[in-house]
């Protein structure tokens, strides 16, 4: 008997930031990265490295135990991914020893 696909969405918080000429776009929730030389080649290839993730997880039968242990929650037949409480630019002074 075929497996049943079905379609769900999540909202996800995505940090995308630039290092040298390349951009990140980073996902806490996943713990997903991926890098492009563009903007927008890197937000279409982290919603494609966000299909593979679901669509491995899936097929392999370990979808509840990896979201588990990536912080989501069981809700209503569902998952709920950890929440960003807060994101912001911190400023630290650490010692360091330039030999």
């Amino acid at each position: 008997m075929a497996k049943r696909k079905m379609s769900m969405k999540y909202s996800l918080p995505v940090i995308v930031f630039k290092e040298g000429k390349s951009f990140i776009a980073y996902t806490p929730a996943l713990d997903l990265s991926t890098v492009s030389d563009t903007f927008s080649g890197v937000k279409k290839s982290f919603n494609e490295a966000i299909e593979l993730f679901f669509e491995e997880i899936s097929e392999k039968g370990t979808f509840k135990q990896v979201l588990t242990e990536l912080g989501w929650q069981e809700r209503n037949k569902g998952f709920v991914p950890p929440h960003v409480i807060s994101q912001k630019t911190e400023t630290f002074s650490v010692p360091v020893s330039l030999n």
